[in-house]
């Protein structure tokens, strides 16, 4: 039997699990009393760029790295990743000398990265290095370093980066959040460089993106008969009509739900007319209001939909969940 043909120790694979995750938290946590003085300096330096943080590595440093980059760039900070190894055959050109790299290496000594620290240095190019040497070739070309060494890999071998990377990673976020903060960054601008996501969605979504306009929004005058009131709202198919006056100011609202219960009443709707059935000065929205808003006001209420009016009342969109629903705001 080879060990690929070993029966799982599930005892063994649950402690080497534990165990992994206590030494990269323990790993984490050692890094707390090394942020300081230098780490204030690292911030500082980015803030000052003119340019953007050129982020670079090797190996599972440079998987780091790519992260870190697009955490960088998603919260206010411009920045991408350059291969060290693509660096010395022709995309050092990316980098000028307002930018500023950010090394990351646990032993400070890849070939491919140290190849090019005299390059950079030549062009006064300000560095960064993360590292787990601060006196490593790369430790010492750096303007600041902020030390990621870790006791131990969680490896059982102590071979394959696991702390380490680990350590690299949350000194990274830790950078991040802190010039995020720096720079006064909002959820606002965060949802700016995600519009395809949920936050985004919700903070930049406009009411006047997602409502139903013109000859879609159902509308009747105080006069209209029942027949004329179900055509609206069967037509237009939002469940509910608008009631206007003759400049389009909203005067009410009529429901499905206020035709079942007047039937349910046994109310003769041949006898009345739009305005005698309506619900007058109904909730609305602004057509500037974020589509969020929208929802939270049909959930408060406990409404399906809601009239959209400008700032004088009158009448200009309608909206309902679904809407909502196929915008993905909710």
């Amino acid at each position: 039997m080879t060990d690929h043909d070993r029966p799982l120790d599930t005892g063994r694979a649950i402690q080497l699990g534990r165990e992994t995750l206590k030494i990269e938290a323990e790993a984490v946590l050692g890094l707390i009393s090394r942020v300081g003085a230098d780490f204030a300096h690292a911030v500082e330096l980015i803030l000052e760029v003119e340019g953007r943080v050129v982020v670079m590595g090797m190996g599972k440093s440079g998987h780091i790295g790519r992260k870190l980059s697009a955490t960088l760039a998603s919260t206010g900070t411009p920045a991408m990743f350059v291969h060290p190894a693509e660096a010395s055959h022709g995309d050092l050109g990316m980098i000028k000398s307002k930018d500023l790299v950010l090394a990351i290496s646990n032993s400070g000594e890849s070939d491919e990265l140290t190849a090019i620290l005299p390059v950079l240095k030549r062009q006064g190019v300000p560095m960064i290095a993360i590292t787990g040497n601060a006196t490593s070739t790369l430790g010492r070309h750096a303007r600041v370093v902020l030390e990621s060494a870790v006791d131990k890999e969680a490896c059982p071998l102590n071979l394959a980066p696991t702390a380490s990377t680990t350590a690299q990673l949350a000194l990274g976020d830790a950078l991040a959040v802190a010039l995020l903060d720096a720079r006064g960054f909002r959820e606002e601008d965060f949802a700016r460089s995600h519009p395809g996501g949920a936050l985004g969605r919700k903070l930049l979504t406009h009411v006047s993106d997602v409502m139903r306009s013109g000859k879609d929004v159902p509308s009747v005058g105080p006069d209209a008969g029942i027949s004329e009131l179900m055509r609206e709202m069967s037509d237009k198919g939002l469940g509910a009509t608008a009631i206007v006056d003759d400049e389009q100011r909203i005067l009410g609202i009529f429901t499905d739900g206020d035709l079942r219960r007047l039937l349910e009443k046994g109310v003769d709707l041949r006898s009345g007319n739009a305005k005698d059935f309506m619900h007058p000065n109904p909730v609305s929205i602004g057509v500037d209001a974020l589509a969020a808003e929208a929802a939270e006001l049909m959930e408060n209420r406990r409404i399906t939909s809601v009239l959209v009016a400008d700032g004088q009342g009158r009448l200009c969109g309608a909206l309902n969940s679904n809407d909502l629903m196929r915008a993905k705001v909710i």
